[in-house]
């Protein structure tokens, strides 16, 4: 099993040190792991905001993962990034991944025009806003986050829902359309656990939304999206159960960029 979702703290919101992450991983029997901390903001916001690391953080951030890997040689040690997309972004993302060689990306959509939508200071903003709008919205931006090519992987991609806010009308439209641009740009999405930790009190995403895309053949991998050691692999019981209810039998891994499917043990028992 792997968690492919791990953050550090030159992000500015996340705890502990890189090795406290791979000791945990190590201690859940965790086959791979991967870190996937946010990207550099343009302008260096990100930073200042508590949101991302800064662009000289980058390097060494790139550099402690690869130690990981010859200081942890039981556990196969990814190097990921975690890309924000708002669609101002595109050539600036595009030219800072050049830079590194990521095994993997996740593209996850934070911002509907300057409203992080999912941040706490923000939350009010919920209470002016037409959340099925919101919705389509968001699924929109999804869908052109794929279609840049830039990312492997779709991060917690039904984040909208975080603070509880649903639509009032069935979603089935937008998933359908979003899981056709998922597959015609050969994107996996994630099943992301911190959900249960946020006030939905639910999986990114939902067995609803899971369906979906089992149906269109959207391939899967996991990820516990941790701020701190403790949360590695946390309720990935619940996470594999998901994934099995809505019939998948596979989950993949990335390795420069290449993805990989591996066969998915819904009878698994993953303790964290």
């Amino acid at each position: 099993m792997i968690d492919y979702h791990m953050h550090t703290s030159r992000c500015g919101h996340a705890d502990g040190e890189m090795a406290d992450y791979v000791r945990k991983a190590i201690s859940c029997e965790l086959d791979e792991m991967g870190f996937s901390d946010h990207l550099p903001l343009r302008g260096d916001r990100g930073k200042e905001l508590g949101l991302a690391m800064a662009l000289e953080e980058l390097p060494d951030y790139v550099s402690e993962v690869l130690e990981l890997r010859k200081s942890f040689p039981e556990i196969r040690i990814k190097l990921g990034i975690e890309a924000d997309y708002t669609p101002d972004s595109v050539s600036y993302t595009k030219d800072l991944l050049k830079g590194h060689d990521f095994d993997y990306v996740i593209g996850s959509v934070h911002y509907i025009g300057e409203w992080a939508f999912d941040h706490p200071g923000e939350r009010k903003k919920w209470d002016s806003k037409d959340v099925d709008l919101v919705y389509k919205e968001y699924f929109g931006l999804l869908r052109k986050s794929a279609r840049t090519l830039l990312f492997d992987i779709i991060g917690h991609c039904d984040l909208v829902k975080k603070f509880g806010n649903r639509p009032s009308h069935e979603l089935l439209e937008d998933l359908e359309k979003t899981a056709k641009v998922f597959k015609e740009c050969g994107v996996a999405v994630e099943i992301n656990t911190s959900g249960l930790r946020k006030p939905v009190n639910e999986i990114y995403p939902s067995n609803e939304i899971l369906k979906v895309y089992k149906r269109f053949d959207i391939p899967i991998v996991f990820g516990s999206d941790a701020h701190t050691h403790g949360e590695v692999g946390r309720d990935f019981d619940k996470a594999i159960s998901l994934a099995g209810e809505a019939g998948y039998e596979e989950y993949v891994t990335f390795e420069n960029r290449t993805m990989k499917s591996h066969k998915l043990d819904s009878g698994k028992s993953i303790h964290c």
